[in-house]
């Protein structure tokens, strides 16, 4: 990717940082010493040096692969651990999260979705998973500090804000996710033949699809899952 601005790299690994800074500290808020928490923690670790090793190994840019290795090796095991978690640990781990901070958290999408611009000018993504033709996700990084600001006025919490939200918001990363998915070059790829998205394929991009979106996809859920819970007792 000779094309690439120096600085889209260097940003975009601050934004995972920053994704990951977010949820490492909604889970210290957790109160006690709950084994979960720990577990939950050190796989945080172990994930962001694997998919970081695997990346620069050049283990993602293999394409005959069916499914894709950056899905199998990569976002397949982050959704089942985020299903099992939602599963099993719903009152021990999902229920103590902050949702403030789970809220607060989705700003990281709006430098998420610079380096997405800059990566399609780059021609190395398609123009469809940007701002500029059908990626709206950069609203919700940009409504977060509002939804925050109105949802948690006085000590008290709006629900029905942050339902409609968290709903609308994650409908909006699924949208990228799917054009990304249908994007990518292989067996699998149905759109954007001109300039596929190829990007996920290298570090630091890799861990797009592997840590950052499973992470946005994992706030909201474990935040709709806390507000459902609360609407029905």
């Amino acid at each position: 990717m000779e094309n690439l601005p120096q600085y889209v790299g260097p940003v975009f690994i601050a934004t995972t940082f920053l994704a990951v800074g977010f949820l490492i500290y909604a889970i210290r808020q957790i109160p006690g010493e709950r084994l979960i928490a720990k577990i939950v923690l050190f796989s945080i670790a172990f994930w962001l040096v694997f998919q970081t090793v695997l990346g620069l190994g050049g283990f993602y840019q293999t394409l005959a692969t069916v499914p894709p290795r950056v899905f199998a090796f990569g976002a397949a095991p982050t959704l089942l651990l985020i299903a099992a978690l939602l599963i099993f640990a719903r009152t021990t781990f999902i229920d103590p999260l902050s949702l403030k901070i789970l809220t607060l958290l989705h700003i990281i999408r709006i430098p998420v979705e610079l380096v997405l611009y800059w990566l399609a000018h780059a021609n190395v993504i398609p123009q469809s998973m940007t701002f500029e033709g059908s990626n709206f996700d950069i609203l919700s990084g940009i409504t977060a500090p509002m939804v925050y600001f109105f949802a948690f006025r006085k000590g008290t919490v709006n629900g029905p804000l942050l339902i409609v939200w968290n709903i609308a918001a994650l409908l909006l990363v699924l949208n990228v996710v799917i054009n990304a998915i249908l994007s990518f070059p292989g067996p699998l790829q149905r759109i954007n033949f001109d300039t596929p998205n190829i990007a996920i394929m290298y570090f630091p991009f890799n861990l797009l699809p592997t840590v950052v979106v499973p992470i946005v996809i994992f706030a909201h859920l474990a935040s709709l899952r806390q507000l459902l819970s609360k609407q029905e007792v």
